[in-house]
């Protein structure tokens, strides 16, 4: 997971082989280009989801922020997973029974795909009612807000901007303080044995 801050009319490079990337724009706006000549525009809170060794080329429409998460795709089949281009208000919410925050996933549940976007939304004083734990590691970007996060027996105050990285295993929880939304973009591995 790294940001990419591109100033207008800057142009990507691919990703090296065999690494699947997903882009999702933070600030600004980007033309992407993919295969023989297909364009897409992603505004803020759009995304496109990369497969593998997909020809793709991406040019800055202005000065622009993305969050962009590349990795080795760690394959289970011969089809490879499908591109994705959407926006984040065109997910649906998910169901979190005993939870109050609200969720998105990003990527199909499909087992072509080995890792998932999700964005979770808390109001203000909204909790996990859980303390969690996961098998597999975690990546976190707070988009928006502030509040308070677990991670072990360590507390951290976070806010907008900030990165999280949880390794698997370790006991987390979250409360969002302040008096506005809270949104955060969480990575996480799926699909896979992580013991592989």
């Amino acid at each position: 997971m790294y940001l990419a801050n591109m100033q207008d009319g800057s142009k990507s490079a691919p990703p090296p082989k065999d690494v699947e990337r997903l882009i999702f724009v933070l600030q600004g706006s980007i033309s992407l280009s993919v295969g023989t000549g297909t364009t897409h525009s992603l505004s803020v809170d759009s995304y496109a989801y990369l497969p593998a060794n997909i020809k793709h080329s991406m040019i800055s429409d202005e000065s622009t922020t993305l969050v962009i998460f590349e990795r080795r795709y760690a394959a289970t089949e011969d089809s490879p997973p499908d591109l994705i281009v959407g926006s984040t208000d065109k997910q649906p919410l998910l169901e979190t029974p005993g939870e109050v925050f609200q969720l998105r996933k990003l990527l199909p549940t499909s087992l072509l795909y080995d890792f998932n976007i999700h964005i979770m939304d808390f109001q203000p004083g909204e909790y996990l009612n859980v303390k969690e734990v996961h098998y597999n590691q975690h990546g976190l970007l707070l988009l928006e807000g502030q509040g308070i996060y677990r991670l072990g027996d360590s507390w951290y105050p976070v806010q907008a901007g900030d990165t999280i990285w949880m390794a698997p295993f370790v006991p987390q929880w979250y409360a969002a303080l302040g008096k506005t939304r809270t949104r955060y973009l969480l990575y996480k591995d799926v699909n896979r044995n992580p013991l592989i």
